[in-house]
């Protein structure tokens, strides 16, 4: 039997930060507001985070950091480069339906972080759109790269639509949509 640890008190503060950013955008809400939600003082806060600019680029350097951690152990297992996509496939619609705020946070408030953060997280995200590219060109050897990578990063795109679909339909129903949709627009 797994058993999934206790979220620490950082992440329960970073997971109410992106649905307060989500909800209100960055700008939107006072650190008053953050501590509050958290079931402590705003002044609290800092004893956790430096500034809600330190807390924004944990909170979209981290999740960037496992997107590309969990995205690498999935190709490694994969048996051959069909099930290396559909396995990337569906970490990422996992990911879009788990954290439909951290996407709208990073729609919305990206240049709220700090540059030193937006180039780690862009750092991060072009290596994880090259896992998928990669697969792809290995899938399919006619497929040049920079049509390998427009490719991954539509999917991407379809798969993070998520927090503006599915209100009328389960997330069930809306992973499997989703999954289905990509994989037959990659080509796999």
């Amino acid at each position: 039997m797994t058993t999934t640890a206790e979220p620490t008190r950082r992440e329960q503060i970073l997971a109410a930060a992106a649905e307060l950013f989500a909800a209100r955008g960055f700008h939107g809400v006072s650190v008053s507001e953050l501590g509050a939600a958290c079931g402590i003082s705003g002044p609290a806060l800092y004893k956790h985070f430096s500034s809600k600019q330190a807390m924004l680029a944990e909170m979209l350097v981290s999740i960037s950091e496992e997107l590309l951690a969990v995205g690498r152990e999935r190709v490694t297992s994969a048996p051959d480069p069909a099930a290396a996509v559909r396995a990337l496939v569906d970490w990422h619609v996992d990911f879009a339906l788990g954290h439909r705020p951290l996407i709208i946070v990073q729609d919305r408030d990206w240049e709220s972080l700090p540059e030193e953060a937006r180039a780690q997280v862009r750092r991060l995200q072009r290596q994880y759109v090259d896992l998928l590219a990669t697969q792809l060109r290995l899938l399919r050897p006619g497929l040049g790269h920079g049509a390998a990578h427009a490719s991954a990063q539509a999917a991407f795109g379809l798969l993070n639509s998520t927090p503006r679909a599915g209100h009328a339909i389960s997330d069930d129903d809306l992973r499997t949509l989703l999954a289905e949709m990509a994989v037959a627009a990659l080509g796999a």
